[in-house]
Protein backbone atom coordinates (compact mmCIF):
# COMPACT_ATOMS: atom_id res chain seq x y z
CA UNK A 1 0.00 0.00 0.00
CA UNK A 2 1.05 3.42 -0.85
CA UNK A 3 2.17 5.47 2.01
CA UNK A 4 -0.16 8.39 3.41
CA UNK A 5 2.01 11.44 4.45
CA UNK A 6 0.25 13.31 7.06
CA UNK A 7 1.34 16.65 8.98
CA UNK A 8 0.31 17.65 12.81
CA UNK A 9 -3.22 19.58 12.76
CA UNK A 10 -3.84 17.69 9.14
CA UNK A 11 -4.79 14.00 10.01
CA UNK A 12 -5.69 13.13 6.93
CA UNK A 13 -3.03 14.77 4.46
CA UNK A 14 -4.91 17.15 2.64
CA UNK A 15 -3.07 19.80 3.22
CA UNK A 16 -1.03 21.68 -0.32
CA UNK A 17 1.84 20.49 -0.46
CA UNK A 18 4.37 20.84 -3.71
CA UNK A 19 4.48 17.08 -5.44
CA UNK A 20 8.28 15.96 -6.11
CA UNK A 21 7.64 13.90 -9.26
CA UNK A 22 5.69 17.45 -10.62
CA UNK A 23 8.47 20.09 -9.61
CA UNK A 24 11.49 17.51 -11.31
CA UNK A 25 9.79 17.38 -14.59
CA UNK A 26 11.57 20.26 -16.62
CA UNK A 27 15.23 18.45 -14.92
CA UNK A 28 14.04 15.24 -17.02
CA UNK A 29 13.11 17.16 -20.06
CA UNK A 30 16.37 19.01 -20.10
CA UNK A 31 17.93 15.76 -19.45
CA UNK A 32 16.03 14.14 -22.28
CA UNK A 33 18.02 16.46 -24.59
CA UNK A 34 21.07 15.95 -23.23
CA UNK A 35 20.47 12.28 -23.85
CA UNK A 36 19.25 12.84 -27.60
CA UNK A 37 22.35 15.04 -27.99
CA UNK A 38 24.64 12.26 -26.89
CA UNK A 39 23.41 9.36 -28.72
CA UNK A 40 23.44 11.58 -32.03
CA UNK A 41 19.51 12.59 -32.64
CA UNK A 42 19.26 16.12 -34.26
CA UNK A 43 16.56 18.41 -33.35
CA UNK A 44 15.61 18.97 -36.80
CA UNK A 45 15.01 15.45 -37.62
CA UNK A 46 11.57 15.57 -36.79
CA UNK A 47 10.56 19.03 -38.27
CA UNK A 48 9.07 17.32 -41.37
CA UNK A 49 6.54 15.44 -38.87
CA UNK A 50 5.99 18.87 -37.30
CA UNK A 51 5.19 20.36 -40.54
CA UNK A 52 2.91 17.85 -41.47
CA UNK A 53 0.94 18.17 -37.69
CA UNK A 54 0.97 22.02 -38.45
CA UNK A 55 -0.56 21.71 -41.42
CA UNK A 56 -3.75 19.12 -39.95
CA UNK A 57 -3.78 21.67 -36.94
CA UNK A 58 -4.43 24.83 -39.07
CA UNK A 59 -7.57 22.70 -41.18
CA UNK A 60 -8.56 21.98 -37.84
CA UNK A 61 -8.38 25.55 -36.54
CA UNK A 62 -10.47 26.43 -39.73
CA UNK A 63 -13.70 24.23 -38.68
CA UNK A 64 -13.07 25.52 -34.80
CA UNK A 65 -13.94 28.83 -35.61
CA UNK A 66 -17.19 27.79 -37.32
CA UNK A 67 -18.12 25.86 -34.30
CA UNK A 68 -17.53 28.54 -32.19
CA UNK A 69 -20.22 30.16 -33.44
CA UNK A 70 -22.67 27.37 -33.58
CA UNK A 71 -21.73 26.87 -29.67
CA UNK A 72 -21.87 30.23 -28.74
CA UNK A 73 -25.09 30.08 -30.89
CA UNK A 74 -26.46 27.16 -28.75
CA UNK A 75 -25.62 28.82 -25.24
CA UNK A 76 -27.47 31.89 -26.04
CA UNK A 77 -30.65 30.11 -27.01
CA UNK A 78 -30.01 28.36 -23.71
CA UNK A 79 -30.10 31.62 -21.97
CA UNK A 80 -33.53 32.87 -23.23
CA UNK A 81 -34.85 29.72 -21.50
CA UNK A 82 -32.92 29.60 -18.20
CA UNK A 83 -31.54 31.83 -15.90
CA UNK A 84 -28.04 32.21 -14.76
CA UNK A 85 -26.29 28.21 -14.67
CA UNK A 86 -23.94 29.31 -17.17
CA UNK A 87 -21.10 26.87 -15.85
CA UNK A 88 -23.86 24.15 -15.41
CA UNK A 89 -24.36 24.63 -19.31
CA UNK A 90 -20.64 24.58 -20.01
CA UNK A 91 -20.02 21.62 -18.21
CA UNK A 92 -23.73 19.60 -19.73
CA UNK A 93 -21.84 20.49 -23.56
CA UNK A 94 -18.23 19.68 -22.21
CA UNK A 95 -19.82 15.74 -21.25
CA UNK A 96 -22.07 16.21 -24.47
CA UNK A 97 -19.12 16.42 -26.89
CA UNK A 98 -16.75 14.18 -25.11
CA UNK A 99 -18.86 11.61 -25.83
CA UNK A 100 -19.86 10.73 -21.90
CA UNK A 101 -23.10 10.26 -19.55
CA UNK A 102 -24.00 13.30 -17.38
CA UNK A 103 -25.50 13.03 -13.82
CA UNK A 104 -27.64 16.23 -12.62
CA UNK A 105 -27.91 15.96 -9.30
CA UNK A 106 -30.16 18.82 -7.26
CA UNK A 107 -33.59 19.02 -5.27
CA UNK A 108 -36.36 19.42 -6.76
CA UNK A 109 -37.57 22.84 -8.77
CA UNK A 110 -33.84 23.83 -9.94
CA UNK A 111 -33.72 23.36 -13.37
CA UNK A 112 -32.92 19.55 -13.91
CA UNK A 113 -35.11 18.55 -16.48
CA UNK A 114 -35.79 21.42 -18.27
CA UNK A 115 -31.88 21.53 -18.97
CA UNK A 116 -31.45 17.84 -20.08
CA UNK A 117 -34.73 18.29 -22.43
CA UNK A 118 -33.47 21.88 -23.53
CA UNK A 119 -29.73 20.56 -24.36
CA UNK A 120 -31.53 17.62 -26.25
CA UNK A 121 -34.16 20.11 -28.10
CA UNK A 122 -31.06 22.13 -29.26
CA UNK A 123 -29.50 18.84 -31.09
CA UNK A 124 -31.39 17.46 -33.99
CA UNK A 125 -31.12 14.13 -32.85
CA UNK A 126 -33.81 11.20 -31.63
CA UNK A 127 -34.83 12.41 -28.05
CA UNK A 128 -36.38 9.38 -25.85
CA UNK A 129 -37.32 9.99 -21.67
CA UNK A 130 -37.68 7.99 -19.26
CA UNK A 131 -39.46 8.62 -15.95
CA UNK A 132 -38.04 5.88 -13.50
CA UNK A 133 -40.70 5.07 -10.52
CA UNK A 134 -40.14 2.43 -8.23
CA UNK A 135 -42.20 -0.33 -9.72
CA UNK A 136 -40.26 -0.09 -13.18
CA UNK A 137 -39.19 -2.89 -14.72
CA UNK A 138 -35.88 -3.45 -16.81
CA UNK A 139 -38.35 -4.84 -20.14
CA UNK A 140 -40.02 -0.81 -20.04
CA UNK A 141 -36.56 0.22 -20.75
CA UNK A 142 -34.94 -1.99 -22.48
CA UNK A 143 -37.77 -3.34 -24.85
CA UNK A 144 -39.48 -6.71 -24.98
CA UNK A 145 -39.85 -9.38 -27.34
CA UNK A 146 -43.68 -10.22 -28.46
CA UNK A 147 -44.98 -13.03 -30.34
CA UNK A 148 -45.96 -11.97 -33.86
CA UNK A 149 -48.95 -14.73 -34.34
CA UNK A 150 -49.24 -13.57 -38.27
CA UNK A 151 -45.70 -14.64 -38.81
CA UNK A 152 -45.55 -17.28 -36.41
CA UNK A 153 -42.26 -15.35 -34.91
CA UNK A 154 -40.92 -13.01 -31.73
CA UNK A 155 -40.50 -9.30 -32.61
CA UNK A 156 -38.47 -7.65 -30.62
CA UNK A 157 -40.39 -3.89 -29.62
CA UNK A 158 -37.50 -1.35 -28.85
CA UNK A 159 -37.86 0.18 -25.45
CA UNK A 160 -37.14 4.40 -24.60
CA UNK A 161 -33.52 3.55 -24.41
CA UNK A 162 -33.14 3.07 -27.81
CA UNK A 163 -32.61 6.92 -29.20
CA UNK A 164 -28.89 9.07 -29.70
CA UNK A 165 -30.19 11.64 -26.80
CA UNK A 166 -32.03 10.07 -23.80
CA UNK A 167 -32.95 11.92 -20.94
CA UNK A 168 -33.51 9.59 -17.44
CA UNK A 169 -35.98 11.13 -15.24
CA UNK A 170 -34.95 10.73 -11.18
CA UNK A 171 -32.61 7.69 -12.22
CA UNK A 172 -32.50 6.97 -8.37
CA UNK A 173 -36.41 6.31 -7.90
CA UNK A 174 -36.22 2.72 -9.18
CA UNK A 175 -34.26 -0.19 -7.49
CA UNK A 176 -31.22 -1.99 -8.54
CA UNK A 177 -32.17 -4.09 -11.09
CA UNK A 178 -33.85 -1.59 -13.20
CA UNK A 179 -30.68 0.83 -12.89
CA UNK A 180 -28.57 -2.14 -13.67
CA UNK A 181 -30.00 -2.48 -17.27
CA UNK A 182 -28.29 0.43 -18.24
CA UNK A 183 -24.70 -1.02 -17.49
CA UNK A 184 -24.43 -2.35 -20.36
CA UNK A 185 -25.69 0.51 -22.52
CA UNK A 186 -24.01 3.07 -21.07
CA UNK A 187 -20.55 1.30 -21.39
CA UNK A 188 -20.45 -0.61 -24.23
CA UNK A 189 -23.18 1.36 -26.59
CA UNK A 190 -25.30 -1.74 -27.35
CA UNK A 191 -28.19 -3.80 -25.16
CA UNK A 192 -28.39 -7.70 -25.08
CA UNK A 193 -31.56 -8.92 -25.46
CA UNK A 194 -32.88 -12.81 -25.22
CA UNK A 195 -28.87 -13.40 -26.90
CA UNK A 196 -29.19 -11.16 -29.57
CA UNK A 197 -27.35 -7.53 -29.37
CA UNK A 198 -28.43 -4.62 -30.70
CA UNK A 199 -26.37 -1.38 -30.87
CA UNK A 200 -26.65 1.76 -30.24
CA UNK A 201 -26.15 4.79 -32.82
CA UNK A 202 -22.80 6.72 -32.50
CA UNK A 203 -24.22 9.47 -30.94
CA UNK A 204 -25.89 8.00 -28.12
CA UNK A 205 -25.65 10.10 -24.74
CA UNK A 206 -27.83 9.29 -21.75
CA UNK A 207 -28.79 12.56 -19.79
CA UNK A 208 -29.54 11.77 -16.27
CA UNK A 209 -31.32 13.61 -13.39
CA UNK A 210 -31.18 12.61 -9.89
CA UNK A 211 -32.46 14.32 -6.01
CA UNK A 212 -30.03 13.64 -3.14
CA UNK A 213 -30.10 10.67 -1.91
CA UNK A 214 -31.32 11.73 1.40
CA UNK A 215 -34.83 12.06 -0.02
CA UNK A 216 -37.44 9.68 0.62
CA UNK A 217 -38.08 6.89 -1.79
CA UNK A 218 -34.39 7.03 -3.55
CA UNK A 219 -32.27 4.06 -4.22
CA UNK A 220 -28.45 4.86 -4.09
CA UNK A 221 -26.37 3.73 -7.61
CA UNK A 222 -23.87 1.03 -7.30
CA UNK A 223 -20.08 2.77 -7.48
CA UNK A 224 -20.18 0.84 -11.02
CA UNK A 225 -22.81 2.60 -12.72
CA UNK A 226 -21.78 5.72 -10.83
CA UNK A 227 -18.37 5.22 -12.52
CA UNK A 228 -20.14 4.86 -16.06
CA UNK A 229 -20.96 8.72 -15.96
CA UNK A 230 -18.52 10.78 -17.09
CA UNK A 231 -19.89 13.54 -14.80
CA UNK A 232 -21.71 14.51 -12.15
CA UNK A 233 -23.15 18.10 -12.12
CA UNK A 234 -24.80 19.31 -8.78
CA UNK A 235 -27.23 22.04 -9.88
CA UNK A 236 -27.41 24.81 -6.39
CA UNK A 237 -29.94 27.23 -5.59
CA UNK A 238 -30.39 30.71 -8.34
CA UNK A 239 -28.49 33.88 -6.70
CA UNK A 240 -30.72 36.34 -5.62
CA UNK A 241 -30.52 38.64 -8.56
CA UNK A 242 -31.32 35.24 -10.87
CA UNK A 243 -34.06 34.53 -8.71
CA UNK A 244 -35.56 37.83 -9.26
CA UNK A 245 -34.87 37.54 -12.50
CA UNK A 246 -36.90 33.78 -13.08
CA UNK A 247 -39.78 36.23 -11.23
CA UNK A 248 -40.15 39.08 -13.30
CA UNK A 249 -40.42 36.36 -16.28
CA UNK A 250 -43.29 34.61 -15.05
CA UNK A 251 -44.46 37.73 -14.12
CA UNK A 252 -44.26 38.68 -17.63
CA UNK A 253 -45.39 35.52 -18.68
CA UNK A 254 -44.96 36.60 -22.39
CA UNK A 255 -41.20 36.53 -22.08
CA UNK A 256 -41.30 32.56 -21.17
CA UNK A 257 -39.71 30.85 -23.90
CA UNK A 258 -41.79 27.22 -24.49
CA UNK A 259 -39.15 24.55 -25.79
CA UNK A 260 -42.03 23.85 -28.74
CA UNK A 261 -41.10 26.61 -30.12
CA UNK A 262 -37.07 26.55 -29.85
CA UNK A 263 -35.40 25.22 -33.45
CA UNK A 264 -32.72 23.42 -33.26
CA UNK A 265 -29.19 24.69 -33.82
CA UNK A 266 -26.82 21.77 -34.11
CA UNK A 267 -27.26 18.53 -36.74
CA UNK A 268 -26.50 15.63 -35.31
CA UNK A 269 -23.37 15.60 -38.07
CA UNK A 270 -22.37 18.49 -36.94
CA UNK A 271 -22.11 17.21 -33.14
CA UNK A 272 -20.10 13.98 -34.86
CA UNK A 273 -17.97 16.37 -36.71
CA UNK A 274 -17.01 18.72 -33.59
CA UNK A 275 -16.69 15.71 -31.58
CA UNK A 276 -13.92 14.46 -34.52
CA UNK A 277 -12.25 17.59 -33.90
CA UNK A 278 -11.09 16.85 -30.48
CA UNK A 279 -8.54 14.44 -32.40
CA UNK A 280 -6.51 17.36 -33.21
CA UNK A 281 -6.59 19.13 -29.32
CA UNK A 282 -3.32 18.93 -28.21
CA UNK A 283 -2.51 17.57 -24.50
CA UNK A 284 1.24 18.59 -23.86
CA UNK A 285 2.70 14.95 -21.56
CA UNK A 286 3.31 17.44 -18.69
CA UNK A 287 -0.43 17.80 -18.83
CA UNK A 288 -1.26 13.81 -18.75
CA UNK A 289 1.31 13.97 -16.12
CA UNK A 290 -0.80 16.42 -14.24
CA UNK A 291 -3.76 14.49 -14.59
CA UNK A 292 -2.08 10.87 -13.33
CA UNK A 293 -0.98 12.86 -10.32
CA UNK A 294 -4.61 14.04 -9.97
CA UNK A 295 -6.10 10.55 -9.98
CA UNK A 296 -3.02 9.05 -7.80
CA UNK A 297 -3.67 11.65 -4.53
CA UNK A 298 -7.23 10.08 -4.51
CA UNK A 299 -5.83 6.50 -3.96
CA UNK A 300 -3.24 7.36 -1.73
CA UNK A 301 -5.42 9.72 0.53
CA UNK A 302 -6.03 8.94 3.79
CA UNK A 303 -9.40 10.61 4.00
CA UNK A 304 -10.65 8.19 0.76
CA UNK A 305 -11.49 4.67 1.13
CA UNK A 306 -12.29 3.94 -2.42
CA UNK A 307 -10.06 6.09 -4.91
CA UNK A 308 -10.74 7.14 -8.55
CA UNK A 309 -9.76 3.99 -11.19
CA UNK A 310 -8.39 4.49 -14.54
CA UNK A 311 -11.19 5.52 -16.03
CA UNK A 312 -11.61 8.60 -14.48
CA UNK A 313 -7.93 9.45 -15.66
CA UNK A 314 -9.14 8.81 -19.61
CA UNK A 315 -12.22 10.80 -18.25
CA UNK A 316 -10.61 13.63 -17.01
CA UNK A 317 -8.26 13.92 -20.51
CA UNK A 318 -11.83 13.77 -22.53
CA UNK A 319 -13.65 15.93 -20.84
CA UNK A 320 -10.14 18.49 -20.77
CA UNK A 321 -9.74 18.28 -24.61
CA UNK A 322 -13.76 18.98 -24.62
CA UNK A 323 -13.67 22.12 -22.51
CA UNK A 324 -10.98 23.30 -24.59
CA UNK A 325 -12.51 23.16 -27.82
CA UNK A 326 -16.15 24.96 -26.40
CA UNK A 327 -13.39 28.24 -25.51
CA UNK A 328 -11.92 27.59 -28.87
CA UNK A 329 -9.01 26.39 -28.27
CA UNK A 330 -7.26 23.04 -29.88
CA UNK A 331 -4.90 22.49 -27.06
CA UNK A 332 -5.65 21.98 -23.29
CA UNK A 333 -4.13 24.24 -20.37
CA UNK A 334 -4.05 23.21 -17.08
CA UNK A 335 -6.96 25.43 -16.14
CA UNK A 336 -9.21 23.57 -18.27
CA UNK A 337 -8.10 20.46 -16.06
CA UNK A 338 -8.77 22.13 -13.12
CA UNK A 339 -12.25 23.25 -13.98
CA UNK A 340 -13.34 19.62 -15.26
CA UNK A 341 -11.60 17.50 -12.64
CA UNK A 342 -14.19 18.07 -9.42
CA UNK A 343 -17.03 17.04 -11.39
CA UNK A 344 -14.85 14.01 -13.02
CA UNK A 345 -13.84 12.49 -9.24
CA UNK A 346 -16.69 13.47 -7.47
CA UNK A 347 -18.64 10.91 -7.76
CA UNK A 348 -16.02 8.13 -7.98
CA UNK A 349 -15.05 8.40 -4.25
CA UNK A 350 -16.28 7.19 -1.47
CA UNK A 351 -14.65 8.49 1.70
CA UNK A 352 -14.20 6.88 4.86
CA UNK A 353 -16.30 6.90 7.78
CA UNK A 354 -13.56 9.13 9.87
CA UNK A 355 -13.35 11.61 7.20
CA UNK A 356 -17.44 11.80 6.59
CA UNK A 357 -17.34 11.85 10.51
CA UNK A 358 -15.21 15.36 10.31
CA UNK A 359 -17.45 16.61 7.88
CA UNK A 360 -16.04 16.22 4.74
CA UNK A 361 -17.44 16.02 1.70
CA UNK A 362 -16.24 14.42 -1.84
CA UNK A 363 -16.55 17.85 -3.56
CA UNK A 364 -14.36 19.44 -0.57
CA UNK A 365 -11.69 16.41 -0.66
CA UNK A 366 -11.45 16.45 -4.22
CA UNK A 367 -11.02 20.12 -4.50
CA UNK A 368 -8.27 19.38 -1.65
CA UNK A 369 -6.78 17.09 -3.28
CA UNK A 370 -6.54 19.13 -6.96
CA UNK A 371 -5.00 22.08 -4.62
CA UNK A 372 -2.20 19.52 -3.29
CA UNK A 373 -0.77 18.30 -6.78
CA UNK A 374 2.05 21.11 -8.34
CA UNK A 375 0.56 22.57 -11.34
CA UNK A 376 2.76 22.36 -14.18
CA UNK A 377 4.49 25.53 -16.06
Amino acid sequence: MARRDTQPGDPFGLAQRPDPVAGHAAERVAQRGRDDASHGIKPHACEHHHHRLGAERQDASGDLTLFSEKIQALKDRIATVIVGQEQIVDLVLTAVLANGHVLLEGVPGVAKTLLARLVARLIKADFSRIQFTPDLMPSDVLGTTVFNMKTNDFDFHQGPVFADLVLVDEINRAPAKTQAALFEVMEERQVSIDGTTHQMGELYTILATQNPVEQEGTYKLPEAQLDRFLMKITMGYPSLEEEVDILERHHANASLVKLESLTPVLTKEELLSLRRLMEHVFVDRTLLQYIALIVQQTRTSKAVYLGASPRASVAMMQASKAYALLQGRDFVTPEDIKFVAPYVLQHRLILTAEAEMEGYSPVKVTQRLIDKVEVPK
